[in-house]
């Protein structure tokens, strides 16, 4: 009593439990809130009176869930990062290619207040420069400037998932001082890009530039880009899903400017920086990042920001071209013949010798594309066996894709592994055509040719496995032997005066090959000992196949559960071979209940034993498959 109040007390006590990713960030945060490199900008006034020391870190995922640390609620002025979204919107208001004819999709290797437009046609290179961004902003439909702006800012406060509003001292700073955004508006409007004058463009543009954001904010933007459009907190559709890809090209190839080659070389994430000290960065369906800190490199972007997002990406293997993780995740599942069984019920000898026999085969269930990289790491695990593998299972029934070029590394481990009488078996090798016929083709010029080895279902290679390792131990001979009623397994216990007993009070039944011996929802008005032959217990599926739930052989028992329960047969069990059966009726067990209570109790307690065998071995194969 006093151990267990004692336990209770110090539980309540124990601090709460801090989430890895949690914990992530504050290693993180801390490890870069040491770095004080970079300057906070100050070109326009009001940026500059930022606090060098701010710094949030915060990651939405595409389900909604938003993990944050440090200054994530502080709020700061969105600036270029506001361009993708803007762009998003001139889009929808009017098409691909009348924006394209404004602003191009080339990264330009220049700063992002550059007063450079391309030769001849005086379009901006791209929409991620202030002079591009300037002539998508112009493209925003509404009868007035009022219109553009509420458009605007509607579409942004879809984008946060919450109502954004204007930083009116920032704009006012902004419009005192864009003197070089005014030199690029004129220069648009000289080229025909701008077709009227620049200044409410220009204003509307500054606005744009002047929306107040957090760190939180930025990463929930993020996250709307990764989930394809759709705001993961609320649900909003903030951009249709036929332009995300568009906003996320030139992310990727213009949101960092001069700097995009080397963001796509160490952090590999579409993303956008802005001079307030924001990052935000975008990994295609499955998070969004947003980083804030004032303080900023030569380029133009935050330092901490830039440093954050590497650490992310290398961490966590988050770069959008990394090569695919189908070396690592290819193998899906790994177990062996002793661990998992195929539904041929085995007699407790052959049980006895498949367990000790079943390390000898190994499944491999592969998941995925099949490549060079996934097929270079599943062969190198079947070689690394060693001579212990006999039998080595190859699980296609979840591969997306084969790759035919690695048909020649099958081929030559086959070859190899034949030589030493081992082989391999396929699953699913019917759902890759052009696989299996280049493997056929391969194995048929091999030095000692043969065709693949290959089944429709893993139970069907797992019951051929089964039988080629007993084969050794001279057992499994299944059909061909007729077992005397005193070697039943259900009769163990009994002496010969109650074996003969039993027999007196049973039926024996002959059945041909084919013969459904019980038919699914006929009454269960008994219980039948297999005494020569297979049987096999099947369902119909909704889609016209059978499914196979046991194969028993002779020694074994079905319909037992008519013992203890009288519903209707559940499932059909027919023939496999010519069969033998005793047939206990549930009025003759009842019977021996009141004249000879021992031989029911025996066969009860044997008929208990085998259930719960059959239970246990279940449960350990279900724990296995569910890895």
């Amino acid at each position: 009593m006093g151990h267990g109040m004692s336990a209770r007390l110090e539980w309540g006590r124990s601090e709460p439990v801090v989430p890895p990713v949690d914990a992530y960030l504050r290693r993180l945060h801390q490890k870069h809130a040491a770095d004080h490199s970079g300057a906070v900008a100050t070109y326009i006034p009001e940026l500059g009176k930022a606090d060098p020391n701010w710094f949030g870190i915060a990651l939405a995922t595409t389900d909604g869930q938003v993990y944050e640390v440090g200054d994530t609620r502080q709020t700061f002025t969105i600036q270029s990062i506001s361009k993708p979204f803007t762009y998003g919107l001139a889009l929808e208001d009017e098409g691909l290619d009348r924006i394209l004819a404004k602003a191009g999709a080339e990264p330009s290797g220049e700063a992002f207040n550059s007063i450079s437009l391309e030769p001849g046609t005086g379009r901006p290179r791209n929409p991620m420069i202030n002079a591009g961004a300037i002539a998508t902003t112009s493209r925003i439909a509404g009868h007035t400037a009022e219109d553009k702006l509420q458009r605007l800012l509607a579409v942004f406060s879809m984008y946060a998932g919450h109502g954004l509003e204007i930083d009116e001292s920032v704009y006012q700073s902004e419009k005192e001082t864009g003197h070089r955004n005014r030199a690029i508006g004129h220069m648009l409007r000289n080229f025909g890009i701008l077709e009227s004058d620049p200044e409410p463009s220009l204003d509307l543009y500054f606005k744009q530039c002047s929306i107040a954001v957090d760190c939180r904010d930025l990463s929930v933007i993020a996250a709307c880009l990764a989930n394809g459009g759709i705001n993961p907190l609320t649900g909003e559709r903030a951009l249709r899903q036929e332009f995300v890809q568009n906003v996320l090209s030139v992310m990727a190839t213009c949101g960092m400017y001069d700097y995009a080659g080397e963001w796509c070389f160490w952090v590999g994430m579409p993303a956008k920086s802005g001079v307030s000290g924001g990052i935000l960065a975008v990994l295609p369906g499955q998070l969004g990042i947003g980083v804030f800190s004032p303080r900023l490199d030569e380029r133009g972007n935050s330092v901490r920001g830039v440093g954050v997002c590497r650490d992310l990406s290398r961490d966590f293997g988050l770069h959008f071209l990394a090569p695919p993780r189908s070396s690592r995740a290819a193998i899906r599942a790994q177990f062996n013949l002793a661990e998992v069984s195929s539904k041929r019920l085995r007699s407790a000898v052959e049980r006895a010798a498949l367990d000790r026999l079943g390390v000898d085969a190994k499944v491999y269930g592969v998941g995925g594309d099949l490549g060079f990289s996934a097929a270079e790491v599943l062969i190198r695990r079947i070689v690394q066996a060693g001579e212990a593998l006999r039998l080595a299972v190859v699980d296609l029934t979840r591969v997306s894709h084969v790759d035919t070029a690695v048909t020649p590394l099958f081929v030559q481990l086959q070859a190899d592994l034949g030589a030493a009488w081992r082989h391999i078996v396929y699953v699913g090798l019917q759902r890759h055509s052009r696989f299996a016929r280049a493997l056929e083709e391969g194995l048929a010029m091999a030095e000692h040719p043969a065709p693949p080895r290959a089944f429709p279902d893993l139970d069907k290679a797992l019951e051929w496995c089964e039988d080629e390792l007993l084969h050794d131990e001279k057992l499994g001979q299944g059909g061909d032997v007729t077992v005397a009623l005193a070697d039943h397994e259900t009769c163990k216990g009994l002496t010969k005066e109650e074996i003969a007993i039993l027999e007196s009070q049973t039926e024996l039944r002959s059945f041909s090959d084919g013969t459904f011996i019980v038919r699914r929802g006929d009454e269960a008005d008994g219980f039948y000992l297999l005494m020569r032959g297979e049987v096999s217990v099947t369902v119909d599926l909704p889609n016209g196949q059978q499914k196979r739930f046991s194969t028993l052989s002779a020694g074994m028992a079905f319909g037992e559960l008519a013992v203890v329960d009288r519903s209707p047969r559940s499932a059909d069990v027919r023939a496999d071979s010519d069969v033998e059966c005793r047939a206990v009726s549930i009025a003759q067990f009842n019977a021996l209940g009141q004249t000879h209570p021992r031989i029911k109790m025996t066969i009860l307690e044997n008929l208990l034993r085998n259930v719960s065998r059959m239970v246990n071995r279940l449960n350990q194969e279900v724990a296995k498959l569910a890895l």
